[in-house]
């Protein structure tokens, strides 16, 4: 093999170098011609707006104009791992099981249970880290559809976490991105809602599109800002989630827009709904992976320790599990005293059972801490203060 010893480049009609060698295997380029795109391989395409890998647009607008790192999700327990208040209740017309998740029902003629239940080994959710997911299993509602009835699951959001969260929501432009995992035991489409309270409310209603029976499916749904939207700075509610299972007619409209704002009506809240899910007893339908992050685009889940999701649920509920002593405050009068492990969104609301039974009729409590107390002389005896139950939900 020979070796062409130069030490510089030009092309024949040229007026300058092209390329100059140095003695040591550098080379400097005078220029360097640009392309508009470059191929690699089938899946990736390198361009001066950036990267389209198989599909997943990678550009300077979507890594520095949305949130990447730090605290994405907006959701509270959106894996669904905590659940203060028991694994399965039937009673409860709200919150109670799974933490900051509610259930609401009206008309049915069997109550649906609540459940947080495992997620089975060997499924997609399963394999991308999630455990546990809140499950509706369904009455048996013997008188078919009437047109009050409803039954949904629903999440309360503070208007400061969406004030503050660096959506700007009155931005047609600017954007929130809803993801979540979803299994039906009946194939059908289900249709949810957000709803913001504050200023002139809004409502923009979205659908699951057509599920597979038993299947677990992705649904992720891409939320434009409006310039009717108002988001106030304080701890009430500013935002409802529904996502429904049946809403009767008097609460839906044929005509319904998907995926656009428009001022709430409590006529027009979705689309009619298909009653195959809700006539069918026993039916379920189950939710888990809920994350709702600033953006045009769903980033991966962000999962988070069970210590610090218990830590952002204890804001809206706490419950001291074991005996609290009541100490002696004057002669033999008794008071117990419970600081919370965090600061609660208000002034909970207090329920508790005691030892002895009688007697305790008075408590102060602020955002922090409760103070209870005994007012009758009992001697020395032990006095104790249990199950004491904490809600400051919205």
């Amino acid at each position: 093999m020979s070796t062409l010893k130069v030490n510089k480049l030009r092309d024949t009609s040229g007026s300058t170098d092209a390329i100059t060698l140095d003695p040591n295997g550098g080379a400097v380029l005078a220029g360097v011609t640009t392309v508009t795109s470059v191929k690699v391989g089938a899946a990736v395409t390198i361009s001066e707006s950036g990267i389209e890998a198989s599909g997943i647009g990678i550009t300077c607008a979507n890594i520095n104009g949305t949130q990447i790192g730090g605290r994405r999700n907006i959701i509270i327990n959106g894996a669904m791992n905590v659940a203060q208040r028991g694994t399965s209740d039937t009673s409860t017309n709200g919150v109670g099981t799974v933490d900051r998740f509610g259930v609401i029902r009206s008309g049915v003629d069997e109550n649906p249970t609540q459940a947080q239940v495992d997620v089975a080994s060997g499924t997609t959710p399963y394999s991308l880290g999630f455990r546990k997911a809140f499950k509706l299993t369904n009455g048996n509602q013997t008188g078919g559809t009437g047109v009050t009835d409803y039954i949904s699951m629903r999440y309360k959001f503070e208007a400061q976490e969406i004030a503050s969260s660096g959506w700007n929501y009155t931005s047609s432009s600017s954007f929130v991105t809803l993801s979540f995992w979803v299994k039906s035991s009946v194939a059908q489409n289900f249709y949810g809602y957000f709803y913001v309270h504050d200023g002139t409310a809004q409502s923009l209603a979205f659908e699951t599109g057509s599920l597979t029976a038993d299947t677990w499916t992705k649904v992720v749904l891409k939320i434009p800002g409006n310039s009717n939207l108002q988001f106030d700075s304080d701890v009430d509610n500013g935002l409802d989630m529904y996502i429904s299972q049946f809403w009767g007619t008097d609460r839906t409209d044929s005509g319904k827009s998907l995926n656009s704002w428009a001022a709430y009506s409590g006529t027009s809240r979705t689309p009619d709904f298909t009653s195959t899910w809700y006539t069918t007893d026993n039916a379920t339908f189950e939710l888990t992976g809920v994350q709702l992050e600033v953006g045009p685009q769903a980033t991966a889940f962000e999962h988070r320790s069970f210590g610090e999701e218990l830590a952002l649920c204890q804001r809206y509920f706490y419950e001291v599990k074991e005996d609290t002593f009541a100490f002696a405050y004057r002669d033999d009068y008794k008071m117990a005293q419970v600081q919370f492990p965090q600061q609660m969104r208000a002034t909970p609301t207090v329920s508790a059972t005691y030892e002895p039974t009688t007697g305790w009729n008075s408590y102060q409590a602020n955002n922090s801490q409760v103070t209870l107390y005994r007012l009758e002389n009992l001697g020395s005896s032990n006095t104790y203060v249990r199950a004491l139950k904490l809600d400051s939900e919205l």
